[in-house]
């Protein structure tokens, strides 16, 4: 008898340990991980920075509340924003953080309707529900909050007929990542933060999933050349410590007063401290280009199959997110049964695509290891 509600669809297996790529359960069953957590622990299990930036703060004050100064608050939102342009309000999850964006959006323009995109993922809470363009996931829990319209991703005939003089923001994932690992098209992308700033509407990008590193840019954005007004950030922030943030242009000030948002737990010392060691060991350019580079390798080798393999049809996606588009559910459900079995955890994402996100930290031959193991499953 479990005493948890049935939400989760949980495998057998009880993670209960981890070192750097890897995982044990419950009985000592090592795994490499290819999931990161979803994307979260992207300096890998362990970090030995990261363990000790938890370990000083653990014999300081762990929490204050936001009625007092963060020194340490300060320090992270400087290193997130590279001191400039930006300003920070820190939570505590990806879904909070878009909570804060839509806030922000809404009350900075005066204007109500928010378009998003089909496929897209922002969110469990109300707002950020509301905000995710899967009818599947918004079933059972109307009426959503009012405002939002879904419009195709990547194209842009649609998002011309709706940005109309009403539009606070447009709110988008610069690589889908529940939706099916669906990068923007660089074009489209650099069409829709032109045509937001031209009708005086607001740039949301949602960098939960592909920022802090994970496509070989500190964020994804930064490939195509844009400036968003508003970036939303979580998941790897404080490497699996609770932590998100919302970023937002330094002309939004106005619109976020005191008394205007708020939170308990974000911004917490405990998840500051680790954060700002997250930050710093992430955004290098070596560490960087190392990611694009294996990241490089990863596609590469996973490319090959398409010609091999009637059931691999695509491989997309950017640094060490990357999406293995199956021919169908069930041959996504058996593969991922079989990788589990070679001892490799992997992730879906959408209804047929193998979605793959190993800690950055990986080495190359911890890299090739996990490839190999991928490329004879799905050979099989």
């Amino acid at each position: 008898m479990s005493y948890l509600f049935p939400n989760y669809t949980r495998d057998s297996i009880d993670l209960v340990d981890g070192d750097g790529c890897y995982v044990y359960d419950q009985d000592q069953r090592r795994y490499l991980d290819f999931t990161s957590g979803i994307g979260v622990t992207n300096l890998g299990h362990k970090h030995p920075k990261v363990l000790q930036a938890l370990t000083d703060q653990t014999t300081k004050i762990w929490h204050s509340s936001n009625l007092y100064t963060n020194h340490l608050q300060e320090q992270v939102a400087q290193k997130l924003t590279m001191g400039k342009d930006y300003l920070t309000f820190f939570c505590n999850s990806g879904t909070e953080a878009n909570e804060a964006a839509i806030k922000l959006a809404r009350k900075a323009t005066g204007r109500t309707k928010i378009l998003s995109f089909t496929q897209s993922f922002h969110g469990r809470t109300y707002g950020a529900l509301s905000a995710t363009g899967q009818p599947a996931l918004q079933t059972g829990f109307y009426p959503i909050v009012a405002g939002f319209d879904y419009l195709p991703y990547n194209q842009l005939k649609p998002l011309k007929e709706k940005l109309t003089d009403d539009v606070a923001a447009v709110i988008l994932e610069v690589i889908q990542g529940e939706g099916g690992i669906i990068p923007a098209e660089k074009q489209w992308l650099q069409t829709v933060a032109r045509l937001c700033h031209e009708n005086n509407s607001l740039l949301i990008v949602d960098e939960i999933q592909s920022g802090m590193g994970r496509t070989g840019n500190f964020f994804a954005f930064e490939a195509y050349e844009i400036k968003p007004d508003i970036i939303t950030l979580a998941k790897a922030l404080a490497n699996g410590i609770p932590a998100g943030a919302m970023l937002g242009k330094v002309e939004l000030a106005e619109a976020f007063g005191p008394g205007t948002h708020g939170t308990t737990f974000g911004g917490n010392n405990l998840a500051m401290q680790v954060a700002k060691t997250v930050v710093t060991e992430i955004n290098q350019p070596a560490f960087l280009s190392a990611v694009a580079a294996k990241g490089n390798d990863l596609k590469e080798g996973l490319t090959q199959l398409i010609d091999q393999i009637a059931k691999v049809t695509a491989v997309r996606g950017s640094g060490l997110m990357i999406g293995v588009e199956l021919d169908s559910p069930e041959t996504l459900q058996k593969v991922l049964v079989e990788l589990k079995q070679q001892q490799l955890l992997a992730l879906k994402a959408g209804q047929t695509v193998l979605r793959l996100l190993p800690p950055l930290t990986i080495s190359q031959a911890e890299l090739m290891q996990g490839l190999k193991i991928i490329q004879q499953v799905l050979l099989n």
